[in-house]
């Protein structure tokens, strides 16, 4: 079920501040969204800033380099001079370190004996190298804000990259919990089947309104271009080629897919990483960044509501068809999984050896790797589309597919969030990719 991290929920609705997830449940309950639990923070215990005093790196018999450092970590926590497991002349303690991405006078985020990290993996002072670390210096995966490992937290650069340049970090000993966003309760709610809107951030920010009287900013609203810089762009010739035929095996007549948006957005930077606060956003929301392009569209769904899926533009053949699996077709998902689809099962096709001849993706529930998003793709189609809740709900079951597009597109999507969360989409890849928005859409409309 979704989580809530009120963070993000404050971007749509007015929170008072200090709200807490208990009291977020109890307004929520009030107009039928249950609480399913309060996740606790990812991290407790004691984790403060600390100042490395020194840093001395030395060559191990098995070829690693390891520091053993003095870091300050406040009078609260240091050792007094002449005091401690290894004594040091400086208030501070000794802590092994095999990064090496810091010097002597960096801030950095120290876990004291006492802290629990994500995993249960708890800290305590241990003799390691022929030193007593006594505590640990940290890295973002270890707190499990980011996947970066290579190197731990230098506080200045963190700052710097989340909107606070020229910033001192703060003193030795303060609560880095905090500063780093690793202290907010998450509620987990429980959504009914029938009110699917509520799998994003935008329903329950919509739905605390009516509970509260708070004032709610639709982030739909396309007319608010402080949102969608770039407008919503016209369908009209030169988009990308999509046909949605007539549905030969509609169900329950039905037809399988009733509205088909396709935006392309060419020349991103391959490399270009998705920024901290996604990122932090997603992994609060219980999702692990992967990728710019991926990452935008898993946001994009969780803040409107409105599953998307990114193709490589350079691994397609025009025209992409929405249609019916043949019998027997088989499909190799991103899961490395190639399974054998049923007539029932609506794919998206490509059109290599003909119109549609190629099957991509199980529409509405998971994506295939033949034309997956990888680290050289540079030209991305995003698929912003609305499918029979039925169809999808049947085909998530029959492949044991519960994903998070499944979730929301069998519990029925408003027709008109497609263009929008693919404008959305757009924005944000050209914003932090680098890339240029062909100026109209594909938009196939029969709702």
């Amino acid at each position: 079920m979704p989580y809530v991290p009120i963070e993000w929920l404050r971007e749509h609705v007015d929170v008072p501040a200090g709200l807490s997830a208990e009291q977020l449940a109890a307004d929520l309950v009030r107009v039928g969204l249950e609480e399913e639990r309060i996740v606790p923070p990812a991290v407790t215990g004691p984790l403060v800033v600390g100042k490395v005093l020194t840093r001395e790196a030395k060559e191990q018999s098995n070829g690693k380099v390891i520091n053993y450092c003095r870091v300050d970590v406040g009078p609260e926590h240091n050792d007094a001079p002449g005091t401690g497991k290894e004594p040091s002349e400086l208030p501070s303690r000794g802590i092994v370190c095999g990064a090496h991405n810091f010097d002597v006078g960096d801030y950095v985020v120290v876990c004291l004996p006492g802290a629990v990290l994500p995993g249960d993996f708890r800290i305590a002072a241990r003799k390691t190298y022929g030193h007593v670390s006594d505590g640990m210096i940290c890295s973002a995966r270890e707190l499990g804000i980011g996947e970066d490992h290579s190197g731990i937290i230098v506080l200045q650069q963190w700052l710097a990259e989340h909107g606070h340049e020229g910033e001192e970090p703060p003193a030795p000993g303060t609560d880095a919990i905090g500063i780093l966003g690793l202290g907010e309760e998450v509620l987990e709610i429980n959504v009914t089947p029938d009110r699917g809107y509520c799998f994003s951030m935008r329903g329950v920010a919509r739905e605390y309104s009516h509970s509260t009287g708070a004032r709610f900013t639709d982030p739909a609203d396309a007319t608010d271009t402080g949102l969608y810089p770039n407008g919503l762009a016209p369908a009209g010739e030169g988009g990308f080629d999509v046909v949605v035929p007539e549905d030969p095996r509609p169900i329950h007549g039905r037809p399988g897919c009733d509205r088909y948006v396709a935006r392309l957005v060419r020349g991103i930077d391959p490399s270009a990483p998705s920024p901290t606060w996604m990122q932090d956003r997603l992994t609060a929301a219980g999702m692990r960044p992967i990728s710019l392009a991926v990452d935008v569209t898993n946001y994009v769904m969780l803040d409107l509501g409105q599953p998307l899926h990114a193709f490589d533009a350079g691994k397609l053949t025009a025209p992409i068809v929405v249609r019916r699996a043949q019998e027997g077709e088989r499909l190799a998902f991103l899961d490395e999984v190639t399974r054998t689809l049923d007539p029932e099962d609506l794919v998206i096709a490509d059109s290599p050896q003909g119109v549609g001849s190629r099957a991509l993706v199980l529409a509405g529930v998971f994506g295939g790797a033949l034309s997956e998003v990888d680290a050289d793709t540079r030209d991305v189609l995003i698929e912003a589309a609305h499918f029979d809740p039925v169809s999808v709900a049947r085909s998530a079951r029959r492949h044991k597919l519960p994903t998070e597009s499944s979730k929301r597109n069998e519990r029925g999507v408003d027709t008109e969030l497609t263009s929008i969360a693919a404008q959305r989409a757009v924005d944000l890849l050209v914003e932090y990719g680098g890339g240029s928005a062909e100026p109209v859409s594909t938009d196939v409309n029969r709702t």
